[in-house]
């Protein structure tokens, strides 16, 4: 992967059991003005999965190595999605990379025990459709196939993100956000099944230099629903 030493870089982390292809539409508005650099995830699109369980550290981790390799002492902006919010805030949390600006959209990250009994994760290791129960019905089929393989399978046909998945969706992230000093932009839905906006208001209370917009009639992909309104907010932002 070329990069342009004089060109702004934009990291983008996509979403649990997503891939970078579902931020493609951001990851094309984007390039007109930003080196846009979009990554699959280990376990997820084109990579492989880890060889033993992984939790948030882990892919920060992976994160930090994989910029050092392509020479990146500091990003211009980092783009998450859901886990890949999550992930994000554990990254700068715990000084694995810099950057100037983060945008998260519908970032995750924010775990209780009530929540996590309402969601029922307590049993999304044993079923891949629960596993994606928060994506919308028409793509959830076709994420599944990429997944495991074998549309409607379990994640036990991949052990090891199994047990990666309960290990992330137990982290709680809030301590990491409290420490983000960057500016940020929180992109949250009124309709969000997966992750409410209750969760972007306690982010927006951690982040003291933030600034919430609530997107209606939207949902978790709150940037395939909404895209026009969520690409001027990012863009604006950026700017």
């Amino acid at each position: 992967y070329a990069l342009k030493a004089t060109v702004r870089l934009v990291l983008l982390l996509h979403a649990w059991g997503d891939n970078l292809r579902g931020l493609k539409n951001l990851q094309d508005a984007l390039a007109k003005d930003y080196q846009v650099l979009a990554v699959d995830l280990p376990g997820f699109g084109a990579s492989q999965a880890p060889p033993i369980a992984w939790d948030l550290d882990n892919y920060a981790t992976f994160l930090r190595d994989f910029l050092a390799k392509l020479d990146v002492a500091k990003l211009y902006a980092v783009v998450g999605h859901s886990n890949g919010g999550a992930l994000a805030l554990r990254a700068i949390g715990t000084d694995r990379f810099e950057l100037a600006k983060l945008v998260l959209i519908a970032a995750s990250g924010i775990r209780n025990s009530q929540k996590l009994r309402r969601t029922g994760l307590k049993v999304l290791a044993k079923t891949g459709n629960a596993a994606t129960f928060w994506l919308p019905e028409k793509h959830r089929r076709g994420l599944q196939k990429r997944l495991y393989g074998v549309a409607g399978s379990d994640m036990l046909v991949v052990p090891q993100l199994q047990e990666t998945f309960k290990r992330t969706v137990r982290q709680d992230v809030q301590a990491d956000a409290a420490k983000v000093e960057q500016p940020t932009l929180l992109i949250y839905a009124s309709d969000d099944r997966a992750v409410p906006l209750a969760d972007g208001r306690r982010y927006h209370q951690l982040i003291k230099n933030s600034t919430l917009e609530v997107i209606e009639e939207a949902g978790h992909f709150v940037h395939l629903d909404q895209p026009a309104r969520v690409l001027a907010l990012i863009k604006d932002f950026l700017a």
